[in-house]
């Protein structure tokens, strides 16, 4: 228990002092093997890093960080937008649900919560504003909408769960489609009841079929990612890892021959950011499994076990508990590696309970995608505040409606297994 401390303290000490979540891991296990040498030796933890990325379903994780960065320099999101701006822009509210319709369909495409606050968020907020909408509303709109960039399949945070717990991350991305409209639908709720309250209208333009099927057509290749994508897959054609390349190659060929948006000059800049950020995501993941694996050899799991247990047997009482503890972590501690260390861990107590670990893995990623939008860590809303400059704390103000409304959505996911399994279960995947 001691050992567990020293752990658990150390790394907690390290995340206070601001240091960068994977090596504020790295550096707790590093002391914790310096003062208890008889637990293993320190060239565990660099065997252990090289083991935990050395896996090829984890290799998903770059091609989708570059496909989506492909994407977005390519002209995609941009599309996305005018299709949904033609069917429900000319709204009251149409374009505060334009801009959440949008990040659901680019959520489809990047994987990436805050790529897709970036790529929706840097168009929609300043047409919100040039429409009469409150810029610190517009800009907490975004930024709870990007949440749904890892919600919506394909989805970096469910490889990553996949790869931790060992679940299928086919079965998670189909599972992924009922929560993801789910929690769409409950922020579009919020954005109409305040656009009603505060007379947003929508665009000028009034609803045309021809508009909207000149839109559709023009948005044809950016709706075919998610059908190639997840249609490989569940055929049988690819494995995730091979879609992620593909829709490298895809993005790449559209960018420059089709929408030719993308430039040849352009392409060593996204390389080299998707590269930066790859390095980022592989340190946290060598560095909190081996923290989950020293964790494991200190007993840990079975004393979280244990303690939830004597609380009670109850399978909700259970989930209920760690959805309360999950949206604490995600407020303080970063996605990747809170599903690294927790998913394991937690899965070993709710499997016996019943929970599949399908759903499990849903509720995980969405409440650590409200984490995306919660301070101090609330990664969506610095990204946020870095395209409007509205301040920090007065944006985390405007985005609790929103919040709220993510949360009740946890909620009835949580409850409610069947809204995340019964697309898996009618496909028979």
């Amino acid at each position: 228990m001691e050992s567990a401390a020293l752990l658990l303290g150390s790394f907690v000490i390290f995340l206070i002092l601001n240091v960068p979540i994977g090596i504020a891991i790295g550096l707790a296990v590093w002391f914790f093997l310096i003062l208890n040498p008889e637990v293993t030796t320190l060239r565990y933890l660099a065997q252990c890093m090289f083991s935990s990325v050395d896996s090829f379903p984890l290799m998903a994780v770059p091609f989708f960080i570059l496909a989506g960065s492909l994407m977005e320099g390519g002209g995609l999101s941009q599309r996305l937008i005018r299709l949904a701006m033609s069917i429900v822009g000319s709204t009251r509210g149409g374009l505060a649900t334009v801009t959440i319709l949008a990040c659901a369909f680019f959520g489809a495409i990047s994987g990436s919560s805050p790529a897709t606050v970036a790529a929706i968020g840097s168009i929609m907020i300043p047409a919100m504003v040039k429409h009469g909408y409150d810029l610190k509303f517009s800009t907490a709109l975004a930024a709870c909408a990007g949440g749904l960039g890892v919600i919506i399949p394909p989805s970096i945070p469910m490889v990553v769960y996949g790869v931790a717990t060992g679940a299928s991350i086919g079965k998670l991305f189909m599972g992924g489609f009922g929560p993801g409209l789910l929690t769409a639908g409950a922020l579009i709720a919020v954005a109409l009841y305040y656009s009603t309250k505060r007379g947003y209208k929508g665009a000028k333009e009034k609803f045309s079929v021809k508009k909207t099927l000149s839109a559709l057509n023009d948005a044809k290749w950016a709706l075919f990612v998610p059908i190639i994508i997840l249609g490989g897959i569940y055929g049988g054609v690819f494995t995730p890892t091979e879609a992620a390349a593909i829709a490298v190659i895809y993005g790449l060929l559209v960018g420059l021959f089709v929408y030719k948006e993308l430039k040849w000059h352009d392409i060593p800049k996204h390389l080299s950011e998707s590269a930066l950020m790859t390095g980022t995501v592989l340190i946290i993941v060598g560095t909190a499994t081996t923290l989950g694996r020293i964790m494991t050899i200190e007993q840990i799991p079975n004393l979280i076990t244990q303690w939830l247990i004597n609380i009670s047997q109850n399978r909700f009482v259970i989930l209920l508990i760690i959805n309360m503890f999950l949206l604490f972590v995600g407020m303080v501690m970063e996605t990747l590696a809170a599903i690294l260390i927790l998913g394991p861990l937690l899965l070993k107590v709710v499997v016996p309970l019943g929970v599949d670990p399908v759903h499990f893995g849903l509720i995980m990623v969405l409440n650590l995608a409200i984490g995306f939008v919660t301070p101090p860590v609330g990664v969506n809303l610095f990204v946020a505040c870095g395209l409007t400059k509205v301040d920090f704390l007065d944006l985390s103000k405007s985005a609790i409606p929103f919040v709220i409304a993510m949360i009740v959505a946890l909620v009835l996911v949580t409850f409610l297994p069947s809204i995340t399994l019964w697309l898996p279960q009618l496909l028979g995947v």
